[in-house]
């Protein structure tokens, strides 16, 4: 029944889309003598035959019914995805078809899946709601082989009661083994592999070792790298590549490229930054200022289709800890040959732009270079030379200070133009944390920021918008970086929000895009900012990696990508490459097609999504550790949200945000009004609001579930 190409001698005679027509041709469920009958198989190919069911079934494409018939998945009404388990234990399977909505299962329906499993989810007929209902049939892939749970009790000779350490597996673990040098103690971090279900919210598993006390803080650093599937060792292949690699870029590798090294370029980053990817440099010419950015060429070293490669798209990004990194490529590369260290020679990328003196962009060119950056700076470093004109500081980057003051002219002129097109520019702050000898969190305060990080961050957004512009232009296929406008009705929300708090007389009435830039000018400096770019970056929609040309709505720019950092964003290096393919740079005469990048920037989005939530979640346990040393401590805040139950406190003092339950104010009554989004008494009319200053103390801290519990102070109840 099935047309088949003609096949090499000795190779199987059918393929796996041979199968997939015949099921489509047949319209019902086969068996094995079937697919022999149809396919005019000998049975001599059956261990080719098995091994082509058995990928398309792990692929989701068929599935094995009752009386060992396979069937097609879309059409026995199952569908294929991923398990998503909320917090509160129900869950939804993520249809690999995009077009479907989400399917609601509910707890009883998991069978043996877990949260993060592909599965096959078969829809219960008749339901009527928002979404689909289904009941898990099988798993195609578990997310995990091994789990990290916290042990609660020991059970029996050997075995210990533990509880999963990601609160969306909700089930209990029986674990077991010999493998580890003492007994464990209670709240000990393991990793284990779950066996087998024993019983309904019950898992056999193997122990297989021992993260470690719950309260240490690198520990906590690799339960998250572990819960989040964070790839930390490299593959031996991976390793040799790079090993393999030379120390230093040899003669060879500056022909045809243009010689900077006589430029005072200079990097300017954090003080515990291991790997540049950005050196700049600045002229001041007759009528405007010339910028050169210099990114390194790691395209230059990491073959498309290498090991390096294939491992760098998988990883996607590196993934950023507070006393460690998971970088993209192996430290050789990525501190060391493709780092644009001070007074060695490196090889660059290089976007040359011209821009008028009031800063209007003029025009730009691209072109493979090698440079030696002159200084290794810090941004307090340049804050002291040039802001706070700090002459010891002044004396100490004397070769690079002319340069720099030009610099931040510059930079001035691209705020400014930025500011006028409507670009937003969120300030809310990120936490410092200061670590001991120890590892364990001693102080978290709020990283200061300042213009010499936006110097560099204007160079940055101007050269990735040239490449972007050049790339579109010559119609080569590369990922742009695109950010959707919020949706109006979040919008519309957000000003009501908005309205409500201490500052909403101020504020424009009209909720357009435009006035989003005059509500954030306007709370600028206040004690409702935190608030106020809270809120505001919540109704945002989520940035991207696609194929397509759209919109960057944050930065106001019709036309953008990320260029500036190949070293640990795999999407730069795809634009690396577009860039040397419309350069005609001798070896990229071919690029990626257009739908294998999108591909690709599919991938990059979840990946840049699991990086942020490790980030996340890092962050809140790194809190509680340092909280349990604060309890009982008073402090200052402002309410960032509100709950039925309660709402949650910014922290004045320290970094931090912690929770008042209603359950601790016992004044009064509380009412929940969601559309004012504020809890007020039913007797005393006292209301708890977004933005709303309170003084309160720290009552306890559970480290489990990332918990800072506040109390409001006794003189303020």
């Amino acid at each position: 029944m099935v047309k088949k190409k003609k096949k090499k001698v000795g190779e199987c005679p059918i393929t796996p889309q041979d199968i997939l027509n015949l099921f489509r041709e047949v319209k019902r469920p086969l068996k094995m003598n079937d697919f022999y009958r149809f396919l005019h198989l000998s049975k001599r190919w059956r261990r080719d035959l098995e091994g082509m069911i058995e990928f398309l079934e792990k692929d989701g494409k068929i599935i094995r019914l009752r009386g060992g018939a396979w069937g097609l998945t879309k059409n026995l009404r199952l569908i294929t995805g991923k398990l998503q388990v909320q917090r509160s234990g129900v869950g939804f399977v993520l249809p690999d078809d995009k077009r479907r909505a989400d399917i609601f299962v509910a707890p009883f329906a998991f069978g043996d899946a877990m949260h993060g499993d592909t599965v096959v989810v078969a829809l219960i007929p008749g339901h009527r709601g928002k979404n689909q209902e289904g009941r898990i049939v099988r798993i195609l892939e578990r997310a995990r082989e091994n789990i990290t749970c916290r042990v609660l009790k020991k059970m029996g000779k050997a075995g210990y009661i533990c509880r999963p350490t990601d609160s969306r597996l909700t089930f209990s673990v029986l674990a077991s083994g010999d493998v580890l040098e003492r007994r464990p103690r209670k709240n000990e971090l393991l990793v284990v592999a779950p066996q087998e279900q024993v019983e309904a919210g019950l898992w056999s598993a193997q122990i297989i070792e021992s993260l470690g006390s719950e309260e240490d803080g690198n520990v906590q650093e690799r339960l998250v790298k572990l819960n989040h599937d964070i790839p930390m060792a490299f593959p031996e292949e991976v390793l040799e590549e790079a090993k393999a690699l030379p120390e230093l870029p040899s003669e060879e590798d500056f022909v045809d490229r243009i010689d900077l090294r006589n430029l005072n370029f200079v990097t300017i980053d954090g003080e515990t930054a291991r790997d540049f990817d950005d050196a700049v440099y600045v002229e001041e010419q007759r009528d405007g200022y010339r910028l050169w950015v210099a990114i390194a060429d790691v395209s230059h070293y990491v073959q498309e289709e290498s090991a390096l490669d294939r491992e760098a798209v998988e990883r996607a990004n590196s993934y950023y800890f507070p006393q460690s990194v998971e970088p993209m490529f192996p430290v050789a590369l990525s501190n060391g040959l493709c780092s644009l260290n001070p007074r060695v020679p490196r090889l660059a990328m290089v976007a040359e732009t011209y821009f008028y003196a009031d800063g209007t962009y003029g025009k730009s060119k691209f072109y493979p270079a090698v440079i030696e950056s002159k200084a290794r700076l810090t941004y307090d470093q340049v804050k002291r030379a040039l802001f706070d004109k700090d002459e010891k500081e002044r004396a100490v980057i004397a070769p690079v200070l002319s340069m720099l003051e030009r610099a931040e002219e510059l930079a001035h002129l691209l705020k400014n133009k930025r500011d006028e097109r409507g670009s937003l520019d969120f300030d809310v702050p990120e936490a410092a944390i200061t670590f001991d000898v120890a590892g364990d969190p001693i102080a978290i305060d709020r990283k200061v920021r300042h213009f010499a990080h936006m110097m560099i961050e204007e160079f940055m957004i101007a050269a990735n918008e040239a490449v972007a512009r050049f790339l579109t232009k010559s119609k080569t296929p590369f990922l742009y970086r695109v950010h959707p406008a919020p949706e109006l009705d979040k919008l519309s929300g957000l000003f009501k929000m908005l309205h409500r708090t201490e500052l909403g007389e101020s504020f424009p009435t009209d909720p357009t895009p435009e006035n989003l830039q005059v509500v954030l000018k306007i709370a600028a400096g206040t004690e409702q900012e935190f608030v106020v770019n809270r809120l505001t970056l919540r109704t945002m929609m989520q940035a991207q990696y696609t194929a397509t040309h759209q919109t960057h709505f944050g930065l106001a720019s019709d036309c953008y990508c990320h260029f500036t950092s190949p070293i640990r964003r795999y999407a730069d290096l795809i634009v690396h490459r577009a860039l040397k393919h419309a350069l005609e740079v001798k070896g990229y005469e071919t690029v990626r097609e257009h739908d294998k990048i999108q591909t690709i920037g599919e991938h990059l989005n979840k990946r840049e999504r699991v990086a942020m939530e490790a980030e996340r979640e890092i962050l809140k346990r790194i809190t509680a550790l340092y909280m349990l040393t604060q309890v009982g401590a008073e402090f200052t805040g402002v309410i960032s949200g509100v709950a039925e139950f309660g709402f949650w406190v910014e922290l004045e003092e320290v970094m931090a945000e912690g929770m008042v339950r209603l359950s601790s104010i016992d004044d009064d009554y509380y009412v929940y009004l969601s559309e004012r989004n504020e809890l007020v008494g039913e007797r005393t009319a006292r209301r708890f609001a977004l933005g709303q200053v309170v003084k309160v103390w720290l009552s306890d801290v559970n480290v489990a579930r990332m918990e800072v519990n506040l109390k409001l102070r006794e003189e303020d109840v």
